[in-house]
């Protein structure tokens, strides 16, 4: 079974990064890459288990990864897993077989003043730890990414 590394780069995020870690049972591991938080963001990542790495420059790349990621599932720390989304990443998990995609999408829902927007194309978040065209915090959406079920929700309001 295919291990996934959940990835999130934060600063000064302590408000809403709980929300996010709560929603990541299917991660078998989670990885918090801070950018100089100066609030209580990397007291909430400890709390929820997470390998806290401290980054002295904007620059996001894989080095962040320990030795033994397979899978990254990258987030922004305003952002939570649905249970659908959840359920479909375990169902990954336990069917996976290897040759499959090396990266796979999920669809995004936005949270807005005026309620929740749906975004009509998925999002590359899934990928290989060795994925080579991952060069920012979060992977370039890739066309030939499989999308999975259940969505991400980007909460925007305070």
């Amino acid at each position: 079974m295919p291990a996934i590394t959940a990835l999130i780069h934060t600063k000064n995020d302590a408000l809403r990064l709980g929300r996010t870690l709560e929603t990541l049972y299917p991660c078998d591991q989670i990885v918090v890459v801070d950018h100089g938080s100066q609030d209580g963001t990397l007291h909430v990542a400890r709390e929820y288990g997470a390998r806290v790495v401290a980054s002295a420059s904007e620059a996001a790349d894989r080095n962040y990864l320990p030795a033994d990621a397979e899978w990254v599932l990258c987030l922004d720390p305003r952002e939570s897993l649905t249970e659908g989304l959840a359920a479909s990443l375990f169902e990954w998990k336990t069917e996976h077989v290897a040759g499959d995609a090396s990266a796979f999408a999920v669809f995004v829902r936005e949270e807005t003043a005026q309620g929740w927007l749906e975004n009509p194309a998925a999002q590359t978040r899934l990928v290989r730890a060795n994925w080579d065209r991952w060069k920012s915090m979060l992977p370039p959406n890739d066309p030939a990414a499989v999308a999975l079920e259940g969505e991400l929700l980007r909460f925007v309001l305070p």
